[in-house]
């Protein structure tokens, strides 16, 4: 079991630093001027590599996190009885964390056409996110606060 934890944390690790540097690359698309189209075909080339191996890096976190679960599900705690609203909240963030994925794809289509409207300042905001999600997630298995 402590194999598959280790590998869970590491690809969760390698998938939010994908998640936390893609809407930084979208920041700076955001920012090009729309003359400037050597830059523009670069930062879209790196935040479609990046997009697709963020993606990969997503099913192996959670297909091992699927398989702790079902590891765990016998323990207190791990999804039956008393003191395991912990898990479905943090299941949850999982699914906003995939959503979020997903939204970063619909972004990057969006740059592509030439259809994206939002600024650098939204884009900003959009890049906190991701920290806020790891930084429940983690408050969530450590604390396991309900």
């Amino acid at each position: 079991m402590l194999w598959v934890k280790s590998f869970h944390i590491v690809f969760v690790a390698s998938w939010f630093a994908g998640l936390f540097y893609l809407p930084r690359i979208f920041v700076n698309l955001a920012m090009v001027e729309r003359e400037s189209t050597a830059e523009r075909e670069r930062l879209l080339l790196m935040a479609t590599k990046l997009h697709r191996f963020t993606s990969m890096l997503s099913w192996p976190a959670v297909l091992l996190g699927i398989w702790l679960w079902v590891m765990l599900s016998g323990v207190p705690g791990f999804g039956q009885g008393a003191g395991s609203g912990w898990l479905y909240t943090k299941l949850f963030i999982v699914a906003l964390a995939i959503a979020y994925q997903e939204a970063c794809g619909h972004r990057l289509r969006r740059f592509k056409a030439g259809t994206e409207h939002h600024g650098h300042v939204w884009f900003r905001w959009f890049n906190e996110i991701p920290v806020l999600l790891l930084l429940a997630a983690v408050v969530l298995v450590v604390v396991k606060p309900f």
